[in-house]
Formats: structure tokens, C-alpha cells, sequence
């Protein structure tokens, strides 16, 4: 795998040149809102297959904000794995209220489980993430999407593989300095069970041992695109942000950019 550090605009272009020489770009080819479409060339049996990226990172490491925006800018569906969570175990105590879509795959009792797993700082059980996740998927209009904050684990990984029966199209990960993640969870202010200082250490260690392999995983297969987000930094972080964005999501195909980036 090549690495870069990327100090300007110019120079993260020049760096793809193995894609596109810089001079060769136009600007709407970097930051194009026209989605490339992922399937044009495969069978047509394949056709209708979802076109799926996951996205990885620690607790506060930024890819919930990042994915919301790629969803706005190429017409990507977001499904945030802790989202879909902690909504089945909102909406499995709701009185009064019956069973809502989610309620209808698991027993209500998975909402006191969930709950109990998201203060300890723990992993949902496998199956009942990945079937939260193929529901939305199935349930939604779009064929491309980003699936924030999975898989958490090995098994979560072998889970979606034997349920879904595929594997992504790439992965999107963002190392972020543990002291910063826990500053971000801690100033967010959302209201949520599991952000507090205790509960995002806990997160952490999770993080580390289990999620990590996952990354390593990816990396071997090539499908891995890695974001550094240094501790002190200068440089313009959203438009570095902005230029992975079209390089990734742009016309420019996730196959061809066999790379780690480092973006500040």
C-alpha cells in the first residue's frame, strides 16, 4: 500500500496520479454529486445487490458526522448500527404504543439486554444486529449504503457475511487519538445511556480488542481506506475531509484506490 501525508489540495490529487493525473481533473470530477453507478459492469444477476460500505472508527472518532455528510452529497442511504439499537430499545418499552417494525423481529425482552450492553459498554449479540441492519436495507428504496459503526467484531463480521451472504464493497475507517474520542463523546451532549467518562473507557476497550482485528482484517483484503486525524493540527480538516469524500464517493471507483490516507 502507498502512503501520503497530504499537505494541500493540490498535492492530494497529485498523490492519485497511479488514478488521474491532477492536470487531467476537472473540478466536478473530484467533488461531483453524480454517483458512479456501482454495478454498471457486473452480470446482471447481480444488479440488484446492495452496494455497501462500511464504516469504522471509535466512539467520537467523527465518522457518525462524516457519513451524514456523505449521505447528502452522493445519495447514499446512512444506517448507524448503534442507531437501529438503541431504537429497538426505545421502541420495544413504549407503552401502549404495539409492537413497531423493529419489535416485530425480536421479543421485547432485547430492549432490557440492549440497554444493559450499552451501559457496560458492550457488543450486542451478532444476530440481532445483522438482522436489524438487512430490515433497514430491505425496507429501503436506495441500493447504496453506509453502515456506520459495524461490524464491531469478528463475529459481527461472520455474522453479515452468513445472514446477508456478501461482504462490502469497502471500508471506511477513522483513527482518531483515544483522548480526543473521549473529549468529543463527553462534550456532545445527546443524552444517550452509554455518554458518560466511564461507559466511553469501557467503549475503548472494547474498541481495542475486538474491533481493531476487524480493521486488520479489511486492510489485509485491500478493501480498507484509513483517515488519521492528527492530535494538534493546522491544516483545513473539512476540506481534506471534503476532498476524500469525492475521491471516494465521485466518479472514481473505491477499487482503483488501493491506498491509506492520511488526512488531516
Amino acid at each position: 500500500m502507498y502512503r501520503r501525508r497530504l499537505t494541500s489540495l493540490p498535492l492530494f490529487f497529485s498523490h492519485f496520479h497511479q488514478v488521474k493525473r491532477a492536470d487531467q481533473l476537472k473540478i466536478y470530477q473530484a467533488f461531483s454529486t453524480e454517483i458512479i453507478n456501482p454495478v454498471e459492469s457486473e452480470s446482471s444477476s447481480t444488479r440488484n445487490s446492495p452496494y455497501v460500505a462500511f464504516v469504522l472508527g471509535g466512539p467520537g472518532s467523527g465518522k457518525g458526522t462524516q457519513c451524514l455528510k456523505i449521505a447528502e452529497t452522493f445519495g447514499f442511504e446512512h444506517i448507524g448500527a448503534g442507531d437501529l439499537l438503541r431504537k429497538e430499545m426505545y421502541s420495544s418499552t413504549e407503552e401502549g404504543s404495539g409492537p413497531t417494525k423493529f419489535c416485530n423481529i425480536f421479543p421485547s425482552e432485547f430492549s432490557a439486554m440492549i440497554q444493559k450492553l450499552m451501559r457496560e459498554g458492550s457488543i450486542a449479540p451478532s444476530e440481532v444486529t445483522v438482522k436489524l441492519i438487512q430490515k433497514a436495507i430491505e425496507s429501503a428504496e436506495n441500493r447504496k449504503f453506509l453502515i456506520d459503526g459495524f461490524p464491531r467484531s469478528e463475529e459481527n463480521r461472520t455474522a453479515y457475511e452468513r445472514i446477508i451472504g456478501a461482504e462490502p464493497n469497502f471500508v471506511l475507517f477513522f483513527d482518531c487519538p483515544e483522548e480526543v474520542m473521549v473529549k468529543r463523546v463527553l462534550n456532545r451532549n445527546e443524552g444517550r445511556v452509554d455518554d458518560n467518562e466511564h461507559t466511553v473507557k469501557e467503549r475503548l476497550k472494547v474498541y481495542k480488542a475486538v474491533t481493531l482485528p476487524v480493521v486488520n482484517h479489511y486492510a489485509k483484503k485491500g478493501k480498507l481506506y484509513k483517515v488519521l486525524f492528527p492530535m494538534v493540527t493546522t491544516c483545513s480538516k473539512m476540506l481534506r475531509i471534503s476532498a476524500l469524500r469525492g475521491l471516494l464517493f465521485s466518479p472514481f471507483s473505491p477499487s482503483m484506490l488501493k491506498k491509506v490516507l492520511y488526512i488531516c
